[in-house]
């Protein structure tokens, strides 16, 4: 029987594909996912079955590869970093009805990006998009209050694009009334992929104009650090 994968490339370069992703995306028949995406897994795709569409199309490309498989096809619908972190393991399981699903897990970009400054998701952390399209704004305003009252190390998604040049700024102006100035934060673009930059600031010195939609922005909490170059945030451990 035909099944569909739902697969995490992780953040995008071939180095960070997990064993599993490999023997799937070399298994199947069919690959579907975005065009960016597709480009992402080309040595992949020869002499395959390629669907790909643009933005916004996430439910016709869900649609697409249930019914690859439906036509008895074993097919792989690709995200990048992990499929169940803002992608599409959530929408494939909604629609999904009498075919075999399997999940194959990815290293999400808050990892990569993570480990491109060190160590700052070492305790409790959350991550939130910024981008409205699916989620009123109004409660990514009350998630971004609670999680910087609680402390959290908070990774932001999704902080800016074409149409949503605002918003960091907004989040950052929420979060400035929970979170000590001088917090470290780090800005990564393209964490994991060509054209990879970092920059380590500080909350009252963001460079709004360094990101963009590929920047992970990760702030910390009340006892994150910067040592030599690297963003700490301490487990606690006697050291």
């Amino acid at each position: 029987m035909a099944k569909l994968y739902v697969v995490g490339i992780g953040p995008g370069g071939s180095e960070h594909l997990t064993q599993k992703a490999r023997e799937i995306l070399e298994k199947c028949n069919t690959i579907v996912g975005y065009t960016y995406y597709i480009k992402l897994v080309e040595e992949y795709t020869k002499n395959k079955k390629v669907i790909q569409t643009g933005m916004t199309k996430e439910i016709e490309r869900c649609q697409a590869a249930i019914d690859e498989v439906r036509n008895g096809v074993d097919t792989c619908l690709i995200s990048t970093g992990d499929p169940g972190l803002y992608g599409m393991a959530g929408p494939i399981l909604e629609m999904a009805e009498d075919i075999a699903v399997e999940i194959v897990p990815g290293v999400s970009s808050v990892f990569a990006a993570a480990a491109e400054v060190g160590a700052p998701l070492m305790h409790d952390f959350c991550t939130i998009s910024l981008s409205d399209l699916l989620t009123p704004w109004e409660v990514i305003e009350k998630r971004l209050a609670h999680a910087a009252e609680g402390d959290f190390v908070i990774s932001l998604y999704n902080p800016k694009s074409r149409g949503r040049k605002l918003h960091i700024a907004k989040a950052i102006t929420i979060i400035k009334q929970y979170v000590a100035p001088k917090t470290p934060v780090a800005l990564v673009k393209n964490a994991g992929r060509p054209g990879n930059e970092r920059k380590l600031v500080t909350l009252d010195t963001i460079d709004f104009d360094f990101i963009d939609m590929k920047t992970v922005v990760i702030i910390g909490n009340s006892q994150t650090f910067i040592k030599d170059e690297w963003m700490v945030t301490p487990r606690g451990y006697k050291i």
